[in-house]
């Protein structure tokens, strides 16, 4: 597979700190990959390293099958680090037709952007009466001038309302459908990740921690089956007579049992004498299993 980043012990040093520790990255086309961490693991420095706005202290990495910062790769790289750098006495159009004519695009390009991140009826509004959620949103369509192949988010929903967040979330989760690029998506916000994207990287303090498919993180976890009873207390003595490894959660039960084991679990807790209102395949969401990885050495 050709991949749209990749790196080899990449790292970069500040003084004696080491703020991106040997990173092995490998992201790949036309899919959405969230970049995780918590503040201060080294997400952005990681994509100040890609974008080659920084050199790396050693390593070495590829974007788009380029060095980082080659003129060819970026002119195929859209970004949106942090907050986006606009004219607000400008309108949301005229901000784009700076970018259109410095690049020297077609004036469709503009029409198409805008078609994008829904802001067509808002593009001669000047930028300063624009949301929070507007200025982002204008400033996803600046970096998705010139049909890029990869786009790089940094933290796109920060300070953003519930309803900004469900904006952003749903344009980033159509752009590789209607665009054909892949999304790098850098944030802290755990909850929204999950919900966009197919890739995950995990980082802290520098170190890759994981990288991988959404659903193989955890895999390993023992599985476990959730019911929900009449009489939590009395399903617990069925349970224990029957040999199930158990504990409460939430004011239900949680059994570690693998999925075929779902029927003797039902069958037992009827023949017990309880109530079973509910059982179903315990997932941990992606919260608890990025926090187990963050306390692994």
């Amino acid at each position: 597979m050709d991949w749209v980043i990749s790196s080899t012990m990449m790292s970069r040093r500040y003084g004696a700190r080491l703020v991106v520790d040997g990173v092995d990255l490998r992201v790949r086309p036309q899919a959405i990959t969230g970049f995780l961490g918590p503040n201060g693991a080294g997400k952005t420095t990681t994509i100040s390293l890609l974008l080659g706005l920084i050199r790396a202290s050693g390593g070495s990495a590829e974007v788009l099958g380029l060095p980082p910062g080659h003129p060819a790769a970026l002119a195929q790289i859209g970004a949106l680090v942090e907050s986006p750098a606009l004219y607000d006495h400008l309108t949301g159009l005229e901000n784009l037709e700076i970018t259109r004519l410095l690049r020297n695009l077609p004036r469709a390009e503009v029409d198409r952007v805008l078609g994008l991140v829904q802001l067509a009826q808002d593009a001669r509004r000047p930028v300063r009466e624009y949301s929070l959620g507007m200025r982002q949103r204008l400033g996803v369509a600046l970096a998705l001038m010139g049909q890029p192949q990869l786009l790089i988010l940094d933290e796109p929903t920060n300070g953003l309302d519930p309803a900004g967040i469900q904006d952003m979330r749903e344009l980033i989760r159509r752009l590789p459908l209607e665009t054909g690029a892949s999304v790098f998506l850098s944030s802290h916000m755990l909850a929204e990740v999950e919900q966009v994207a197919q890739d995950l990287v995990v980082i802290h303090r520098g170190k890759l921690k994981y990288q991988g498919p959404m659903e193989q993180l955890g895999a390993r976890e023992q599985a476990e089956l959730l019911v929900r009873v009449g009489n939590p207390t009395k399903a617990q003595a069925v349970l224990a007579r029957e040999g199930f490894a158990h504990q409460e959660h939430d004011g239900r039960v949680l059994i570690q049992a693998a999925l075929d084991q779902a029927p003797r679990v039902a069958a037992c807790l009827v023949a017990g004498g309880c109530d079973l209102y509910e059982l179903s395949p315990h997932k941990a969401n992606l919260e608890a299993r990025f926090l187990t990885l963050l306390e692994e050495q």
